[in-house]
């Protein structure tokens, strides 16, 4: 087995947000600057989630399409010996022709990924739709982003739209190039929570699996979503149909964050107002795992979802997101090495585990708010973009030699990171030993 290798990623969402377009290739500036793709070689990396987004090249009209900065950039990554994982959407909703809830969608996407891959046949690996459950939640389920669902419907029709434009754009794309691999990027977090929110817990733990399970062909008469989503108005024919033909990921991907963990809490006087939501039927706190004193079975963090993905399904894996939103550069050290560490534990153990990728190498604008405010806070990543040209920041040592020799060993990465230390507890310990 060849050792984990650290892989790199440009945080590139493209997304609608209250009649609002947000771009972060231009936001962190990262589209006027090609020296970026250099400083990213510079420190060893060799493979990198790169973006083709569907709205930057063919925004107003599907016929009318400008490859001029993609091909710039992606020859420059080919002269760098850097092999790209080309992603299609980003948390997007498509251009301003279509929309998640678009019936079409799906074969709108797929004819641009064909085009995409016939422009770039020499590119191995594609991520059609990054996160697709997380997106159809965030435009379906929750109303952040557009087009602003706020129910089951919504939710489920945009992410079957999605999945059947992930198997599409890939069958269009292997007509390209048979040997084309899916990395399916998804975001696992479980969900934790006091006994009278049991069954909602069991509820998003039981979703959270959509989006892979859709994609394997499991999603049959026997699985529990299957009746859900046909009562919420998906067709029987779409979910058979990735039944009868699958589109298993050649490597699933998960993202990783160190909020990615939740817990709901039914005592909402103990959490601040922010917090608070509900399911219609129950008010309820929802807050980061870590930040609450777990029972000490829990399992939490990057290595418990790594196993259970792994024990799931049985196919390669890699972290494609490893980041941590924090302005001290120690942290995010200690965060990449938390997860580097983890993956490394299960390789050991025996699963196929190949990579980290360290994410946002040059950082992320306005996600403390997941975009919903044009507020410009940025947050530093492998660079600073904040400089000319981008600084590096602590964290670019430790990818550098993880990078190149598969090792970090400063002390500074062996102190616990805030997620590990007491003073992170947003309640007192003794509140959450019962649940009255």
């Amino acid at each position: 087995m060849q050792k984990l290798e650290l892989w790199g990623g440009v945080e590139c969402t493209v997304l609608r947000s209250g009649g609002v377009w947000r771009d972060q290739v231009h936001e962190t500036g990262h589209h006027d600057r090609e020296g970026d793709l250099d400083l990213i070689a510079d420190l060893g990396i060799r493979k990198l989630r790169y973006p083709v987004l569907w709205e930057r090249v063919a925004p107003e009209d599907p016929s009318r399409l400008d490859w001029s900065w993609s091909d710039a950039r992606l020859g420059r990554l080919r002269e760098l010996g850097c092999d790209p994982i080309l992603g299609l959407v980003h948390h997007g909703s498509g251009p301003a022709y279509t929309s998640l809830l678009d019936p079409e969608f799906p074969e709108k996407l797929a004819n641009y990924a064909a085009q995409a891959a016939a422009r770039y046949s020499w590119v191995r690996d594609w991520t059609p739709v990054n996160e697709p459950l997380t997106t159809a939640r965030f435009s379906g389920l929750y109303g952040h982003w557009f087009p602003h669902g706020n129910d089951a419907r919504s939710f489920l029709q945009a992410l079957m739209n999605e999945i059947r434009g992930t198997a599409l754009a890939m069958r269009a794309i292997r007509r390209v190039r048979p040997d084309a691999r899916l990395v399916q990027t998804e975001d696992l977090g479980r969900v934790f929570s006091t006994r009278p929110l049991a069954g909602q817990a069991a509820h998003e733990n039981e979703r959270r699996w959509l989006s892979f399970d859709l994609l394997c062909g499991r999603v049959d008469r026997h699985h529990p979503w299957y009746r859900i989503m046909l009562a919420e108005g998906v067709e029987q024919a779409h979910l058979d149909e990735m039944v009868a033909e699958p589109c298993a990921p050649d490597l699933i991907g998960i993202n990783h964050y160190v909020t990615s963990d939740r817990f709901l809490d039914h005592r909402t006087h103990l959490y601040p107002p922010e917090t608070i939501g509900g399911n219609g039927k129950m008010a309820y706190a929802d807050t980061e795992a870590v930040r609450v004193p777990m029972p000490p079975d829990a399992r939490i963090g990057p290595e418990a979802r790594l196993r259970e993905a792994w024990e799931r399904y049985r196919l390669p894996i890699a972290v494609t997101e490893a980041h941590l939103g924090c302005i001290e550069s120690e942290e995010c050290v200690r965060w990449l090495m938390e997860v580097w560490n983890a993956a490394g534990r299960l390789r050991q153990e025996g699963a196929d585990l190949c990579a980290v990728t360290v994410w946002s190498l040059f950082g992320a604008v306005d996600w403390c708010s997941l975009l919903r405010r044009k507020a410009g806070r940025y947050e530093p990543g492998v660079f600073d973009a904040r400089h000319s040209p981008p600084r590096p920041t602590l964290l670019a040592e430790a990818v550098k030699s993880l990078a190149t020799t598969g090792r970090y060993d400063e002390a500074i990465a062996r102190q616990p990171g805030w997620w590990r230390r007491e003073d992170r507890f947003v309640v007192e310990l003794q509140a959450l030993a019962g649940d009255d």
